[in-house]
């Protein structure tokens, strides 16, 4: 029996992702599953650059505002909801696209790799908790390079889940997991502008969301009651607006930056637009392991590809209609 078949759009943050995967949705009778980390949380819109009803175009979104931002969200809890959406799409007789930034969702979620169902270690998880994210970062490149190389340097979270599982298990696994264990047949598609274009396009893109009310947005969360602490834990957007909006007393000039000070607005602009940058290229990183993945060059090619991929059985594919 032939596995079901999947096609995966993936690539750095403002890379086109969600562009790409919607018009292919469109084309091909698709419905979309969103494989990214923060936008799984109700109310994370705007700093996540979370796709609008209106960039929906109509086309079926899932995994989006599933979660609430004040509890922690899984990879086991992707993978099992994904799981059931990608069910429910091909029972629709529908094209399941998974498209996002966040690799290790993607490649647990599509069978390249394992993740251990490690139990929580709360005796160890009070111990990290006492450090700061600096010394655990220091920790987890110890215990697990790899892992080290990929995670975010910031995210206590994730980085005290990756401890906690590296000191359990060891060093993450390497190689992805055999053909024969997949559920699905997946066609890989990436998206990699060169350093300059994607530069630009997050420079863009995060002043776009500062205009479109990120900031307000931040607000409201903490007012509805997440905690800055919490927020932090989130990373990247909401890691440097907690910063920005916490309410202490501002360091000295010359002082280092830490953790728990407030920033400046330009601070703020600065510092964030630096951390995705960098986020990008861990992301890049992460995917170029991936020699499944066809990288392609624009719509035209994306969609060459993916009606060849398609071919016949399972799918019987038409165009979604307007």
């Amino acid at each position: 029996m032939s596995k079901p078949k999947v096609i995966a759009v993936v690539g750095p943050t403002a890379s086109g992702k969600s562009s790409l995967g919607i018009w292919l949705a469109k084309k091909l009778g698709g419905e979309i599953i969103s494989a990214d980390s923060r936008q799984v949380y109700r109310g994370l819109n705007i700093g996540t650059g979370k796709v609008t009803k209106k960039e929906m175009a109509g086309v079926p979104h899932h995994l989006l505002s599933v979660a609430s931002p004040k509890k922690q969200f899984t990879v086991d809890d992707f993978v099992k909801k994904s799981e059931v959406a990608i069910t429910t799409t091909i029972y629709r007789s529908s094209l399941p696209i998974v498209v996002g930034g966040t690799g290790l969702y993607a490649d647990v979620l599509l069978g390249r790799m394992s993740y251990p169902n490690v139990p929580p270690n709360n005796k160890l998880r009070e111990q990290l908790e006492r450090r700061t994210t600096k010394q655990l970062f220091a920790q987890l490149q110890r215990l697990d390079p790899r892992r080290a190389a990929n995670v975010e340097p910031h995210h206590k979270r994730r980085l005290i889940r990756a401890i906690e599982i590296a000191k359990a298990i060891g060093q993450s696994p390497e190689k992805p997991r055999g053909d024969a264990s997949r559920k699905y047949t997946v066609l890989w598609l990436g998206l990699s502008p060169t350093p300059e274009k994607l530069k630009k396009n997050i420079r863009m893109r995060l002043f776009a969301r500062i205009r479109a009310g990120m900031i307000a947005e931040a607000k409201q969360l903490h007012k509805a009651g997440l905690s800055y602490k919490r927020m932090e834990e989130l990373g990247l957007e909401y890691r440097y607006l907690a910063l920005l909006l916490r309410k202490q007393p501002r360091r000295k000039v010359g002082a280092p930056t830490k953790a728990s000070g407030n920033i400046t607005k330009q601070e703020f602009e600065t510092q964030l637009e630096r951390a995705i940058w960098q986020y990008a290229k861990r992301q890049m990183r992460w995917f170029k392991r991936n020699k499944d993945i066809r990288w392609v060059s624009g719509k035209a090619e994306a969609l060459r590809l993916s009606k060849k991929f398609l071919g016949g059985p399972p799918h019987q594919l038409s165009p979604r209609v307007q």
